[in-house]
């Protein structure tokens, strides 16, 4: 230590000092006599408040109005604990004072309590210093928290601090909800198996070590919570490894969000879809053997229909463009020397239409009768399929064409249910029958008790009768140019001379370069009848 100069009062020279540390600490002194009103108040001190030596209040003096009010409770009863003769050697608080300025700051007053003999205390001293700009910080920070608090706790969401043994140290209020905890204060310094079965807890905490042993996290994985006496649970979960802020782990936090609908509806729909796909097997196979079924009737062997002289030979091509087509033939057998031909079209595809033909064989079947008249014949099967669609308050019809060839008569006798007539090749040349409008009735099913009008041609006239469904005709180019019938009846002239076999084979092959893909949009059948000597 310096030695004091010549001249200098040493008292003088401390004072000075102690006041210069004051000032670097930003503190100011006091001291009161407790019997005194007066109060002595360092410079620094009523610098805080902002007033002179004269106008500075001692709010150690009741009724302490410069202590704000919210402070004021506390600021009395530190005060009364101190003058208390068996009280306490220091005087402490922290408190806003009210300012010359007419504003508040905070204190923080700190002193010593001297006492007589009795224990009074007679002077408390000490010093004060500005705590202002630390409180609002502190405040700010406060506010910050509970804003993060209320965040944490208000999201959807389980989250959750752990230390390195894997228990909860912070836990917000989803989470208490969670685990079925009143609070989350029954939370911290738990473990997962205080709520979890062994299956799930170890998992999680081997999990946990492994973050903490790498420093990798684990994100977005399905967790399975399984509980003793409760439902079980499903999870989304992400753990991090959490370190403090010097990069020492301090064990890990993760966030979990409740999937449990979202995970059993996703089983339901995998066990709903396995037993859809066990139905659709079984539909399949059904479907399947119709399929095998309309194949098989339309392999089926022809009749032998002939006379001493003449006889017939018959040539089928059934192509459907689905499992189960709409379209199909019959040669209905009347005599040795007498047979129906009847080709039809039932509206759309799959299994309606295929409900719908086999209705129409049921039919035909109930009038054979009536075969060898084919306006009566196309007019039972109407009667029959508008009554059951009637009932089934169902909108479905078909085409159809049938033709008698009696070759003891020598006649084709035919009528049309909205269907495309026959092509005709012979003595004539090569044309299509009842292609006129007045010449063909309304399709099957549409209208009860329709008329179907019969038309007659010689026999002698006829080489070959092929019947068709509109699928050959309708076949489109790429400029969307339909086949028609103009061009059947050329690609049959061109093939006169043929095999009645190669003819059909031909037809369809020349239909197939025309359409667009090489391939038909809609069910194609074929039946050719040709004349030929016994």
């Amino acid at each position: 230590m310096t030695p004091p100069q010549e001249g200098e009062n040493i008292h003088d020279l401390t004072e000075g000092r102690l006041d210069l540390a004051l000032r670097a600490s930003n503190e100011g002194i006091w001291d009161w006599w407790t019997d005194k009103n007066e109060i002595y108040y360092s410079r620094r001190i009523l610098e805080f408040l902002e007033c002179g030596d004269k106008r500075a209040p001692n709010f150690f003096t009741p009724p302490h109005k410069t202590v704000h009010k919210d402070d004021r409770d506390r600021f009395m009863a530190a005060l009364a604990n101190a003058l208390d003769p068996g009280g306490p050697e220091l005087f402490s608080i922290d408190c806003r004072v009210h300012t010359g300025s007419d504003g508040w700051r905070w204190l923080r007053i700190r002193g010593t309590v001297v006492r007589n003999r009795l224990g009074q205390a007679t002077r408390i001293a000490g010093s004060m210093i500005d705590i202002s700009r630390r409180k609002s910080a502190e405040a700010q920070i406060d506010e910050e928290r509970h804003q993060l608090r209320l965040l944490i706790d208000h999201v959807p969401l389980q989250v959750y601090f752990k230390d390195t043994k894997s228990r909860f140290v912070l836990a917000n209020k989803r989470m208490a909800e969670w685990n079925n905890v009143a609070n989350v204060d029954e939370i911290t310094g738990k473990h997962d198996r205080d709520f979890f079965a062994s299956e799930h807890w170890e998992a999680a905490a081997r999990d946990e070590q492994e973050i903490m042993a790498t420093g990798n996290s684990i994100t977005g994985k399905l967790e399975h919570e399984v509980r003793e006496g409760r439902s079980s649970t499903w999870v989304l979960t992400s753990k991090f490894p959490w370190f403090d802020r010097k990069g020492k782990i301090k064990g890990t936090f993760g966030v979990s969000s409740d999937v449990t609908e979202l995970v059993e509806a996703q089983h339901k729909a995998a066990n709903l879809a396995s037993e859809l796909a066990e139905r659709n097997q079984v539909y399949e196979e059904e479907v399947q053997l119709a399929r095998e079924i309309q194949q098989a009737l339309a392999r089926s062997h022809f009749p032998s229909i002939f006379t001493s002289d003449q006889q017939l030979q018959f040539g089928a091509r059934y192509q459907p463009t689905s499992g189960l087509a709409g379209d199909f033939f019959e040669i209905v057998r009347i005599s040795d020397e007498v047979c129906g031909l009847l080709i039809c079209d039932v509206m759309g595809h799959g299994v309606r239409s295929a409900l719908v033909v086999a209705m129409l064989r049921g039919l035909m079947e109930k009038q054979r009768r009536s075969a060898s008249d084919p306006s009566a014949y196309l007019s039972g099967l109407n009667n029959g399929l508008s009554s059951i669609l009637e009932r089934a308050e169902a909108t479905m019809f078909a085409t159809a064409f049938y033709a008698v060839v009696d070759l003891n008569e020598g006649t084709i006798h035919y009528a049309c249910a909205g269907h495309p007539g026959a092509i005709v090749s012979g003595s004539k040349g090569v044309y299509q029958i009842a292609a006129r409008k007045d010449e063909r009735g309304p399709g099957l099913g549409l209208i009860p008790k329709a008329g179907f009008p019969a038309q007659e041609i010689p026999l002698d006239q006829v080489k070959r009768l092929l019947l068709f469904t509109d699928g050959l005709i309708e076949a489109e180019n790429e400029a969307g140019d339909e086949f028609l019938e103009s061009g059947l009846i050329k690609a049959i002239e061109d093939r006169t001379g043929e095999p009645l076999e190669e003819m059909l084979d031909g037809v369809i092959t020349t239909v197939l370069a025309h359409a667009e893909g090489h391939h038909f949009g809609d069910d194609v059948c074929l039946l050719g009848m040709e004349v030929g000597k016994a």
